[in-house]
């Protein structure tokens, strides 16, 4: 199977895939680091990590395809965090600046599997995921020699840095594991725990997420913390901070092309106008829409409260209980 393994790695390359690895179907070692998390509470209002069926599948992937006898990770590279450096505009995170990623990847990783049931003559079980199943990611990647989990909790490459998607395929064949990745290059740096203006990064390599801008800008639906909305500064989808001061990641790779950034930038101020068809518009293909117009209009009025300018709330026919909650944003500096 060395020689399948290697036409796999050739065809995922040729697919935009810029790191793969092989792990075995084995239970996950590190498993009680999240469920100390979720005992923790860390996870926030993302109950969906916490249901039972979803953590005993995580425990073990053959909990989701008892079949599995091998699983491919694979990376995918998105835009470098350093294009994102921008002064004094309202900041997107890189990973959201082009198309939405599950809409990308889940076909390229099908072309994967119809590439193998090609080579080996007959269809084989599997299962492919990209942030969307029960599975942890990291700990797979880390394991199939991908890279080490960083003080930031991000999985980092040497040569890649930290810019990238993972992706994973659960198969019913036997392909010869890859080494684990062996070392951790992080040493003594401590640059994204100091850099991080809320704190959430946690000293066991996790992140306490109901902190966390990224968590607060998305997965968050209710109101944000009224003492974390200073800290959020101008990110009004997601937060790269982690990254951009993370050293490694002088060596990310140029974005996949679907990763191109895609939404016109600057974000403007007047994107707080836009109807509920326009955002439609606007964000059809992109990962923005996961916050929903609700949330992004929140996360712009968090944002311009922490900007303290009051000339920035726009003039329109909006009815004067928005206008009204986006000038207290203004005047409490939130």
């Amino acid at each position: 199977m060395t020689a399948l393994k290697q036409a796999i790695k050739e065809k995922a390359r040729q697919l935009g895939f810029v790191l793969a690895g092989v792990t075995s179907s084995e239970p996950l070692q590190n498993y009680n680091i999240f469920e100390n998390w979720l005992e923790q509470n860390k996870h926030g209002s993302m109950q969906y990590l916490a249901e039972e069926r979803s953590r005993i599948r995580r425990a073990d992937p053959k909990q989701i395809l008892p079949e599995c006898k091998s699983i491919l990770v694979l990376a995918l590279p998105y835009q470098p965090v350093t294009f994102n450096l921008q002064p004094s505009t309202l900041r997107i995170s890189s990973y959201a600046l082009g198309d939405d990623y599950h809409d990308i990847i889940p076909r390229r990783l099908k072309q994967i599997i119809e590439f193998i049931e090609e080579q080996i003559g007959h269809p084989i079980p599997n299962r492919y995921y990209t942030d969307t199943g029960p599975i942890l990611e990291r700990e797979l990647a880390q394991r199939a020699g991908l890279g080490w989990i960083g003080k930031n909790s991000m999985l980092i490459n040497p040569q890649a840095g930290s810019t990238f998607f993972l992706a994973e395929i659960l198969l019913g064949i036997e392909l010869e594991p890859d080494d684990p990745f062996p070392t951790d290059h992080c040493g003594t740096c401590t640059r994204c725990l100091s850099a991080c203006p809320t704190q959430c990064i946690l000293p066991d390599r996790t992140i306490d997420a109901r902190r966390c801008i990224s968590y607060l800008t998305i997965e968050l639906k209710d109101e944000i913390p009224e003492n974390l909305r200073p800290q959020m500064g101008d990110w009004i989808f997601g937060c790269d901070i982690c990254q951009q001061v993370c050293p490694w990641n002088r060596f990310s790779l140029p974005a996949d092309p679907a990763f191109e950034p895609k939404i016109p930038l600057p974000v403007l101020i007047s994107d707080l106008t836009l109807s509920p068809v326009e955002f439609n518009q606007r964000f059809k293909k992109s990962p923005i829409k996961r916050a929903k117009r609700r949330g992004y209009l929140r996360n712009l009025s968090v944002a311009i409260g922490n900007n303290g300018n009051e000339k920035d709330i726009p003039s329109s026919n909006k009815p004067r209980r928005m206008m009204s909650r986006w000038s207290n944003l203004m005047h409490n500096g939130q």
